[in-house]
């Protein structure tokens, strides 16, 4: 038996894709607001999840299930390790770790790959889908606000092996739809969807106040060197 699973995912996680994205930090990110430190600590928590994502996922790759939904090339790994040398140097493995809520999301994966390996579907729905359909356009934000230019800093968003992004997103939803599932089922792989939009939402909620802090060190300088600059032309006009 089989389920229009991907449109129950797309209908069913609507409400939390929504408070995903009014988060503080993504709201700034998006509108081009991003703080290296900030970021590069996401980029981190990242690695965790989708290091515990993928050794569940290549574990289970010959699962009746999981095996439908596994797609190497979607794998984020190795293009976060990248990123985190680029933001870190060489010895990035020694400089970070899991936070908090990152830690509880890496457990999260690991339990349900255990216990329940079809939920992974909605860890792999929730992220790698995401990571598609928003990935250039969050690329191009984050090279422009922190002028990274082409330099490096981005390879989380490129997928060098997929060449048609759409069709590939057809592809995989096609594969939620022909996993062997029932109703039931189908349900809880949507709460389960929910539950990682959440924990997603913690991870970046996390971020916020080093962000905030960083905005206004930045209104501050700014607001000096007005007051300076206004008090020089102020003593040059007197003269």
């Amino acid at each position: 038996m089989s389920v229009n699973l991907a449109t129950m995912l797309r209908e069913g996680t609507k409400k939390s894709h929504t408070m995903a994205e009014n988060v503080g930090f993504v709201k700034c990110f998006l509108k081009g607001v991003v703080e290296k430190n900030s970021y590069r600590t996401l980029v981190a928590n990242l690695y965790f999840v989708y290091s515990a994502m993928e050794e569940e996922m290549e574990k289970l790759r010959h699962h009746e299930l999981v095996s439908k939904i596994y797609f190497p090339q979607l794998h984020r790994k190795q293009s976060l390790e990248k990123d985190l040398s680029f933001y870190y140097g060489a010895n990035w493995r020694n400089e970070v770790a899991p936070s908090e809520a990152a830690q509880a999301y890496v457990a999260r994966i690991h339990e349900v790959a255990q216990s329940q390996p079809e939920l992974l579907a909605a860890h792999s729905y929730t992220r790698y889908l995401g990571d598609l359909s928003g990935g250039q356009i969050l690329k191009k934000i984050a090279q422009r606000a922190m002028n990274l230019g082409e330099n490096g800093g981005t390879a989380f968003y490129e997928f060098d092996t997929i060449s048609d992004e759409k069709a590939f997103k057809n592809e995989y939803r096609q594969a939620l739809n022909e996993l062997p599932i029932d109703q039931a089922t189908a349900e809880k792989i949507v709460d389960e969807a929910n539950a990682a939009f959440g924990m997603n939402m913690k991870m970046f909620m996390e971020l916020e106040g080093n962000l905030i802090k960083a905005i206004g060190i930045m209104v501050f300088n700014t607001l000096t060197r007005r007051r300076s600059k206004g008090s020089t032309e102020l003593a040059g006009a007197e003269q």
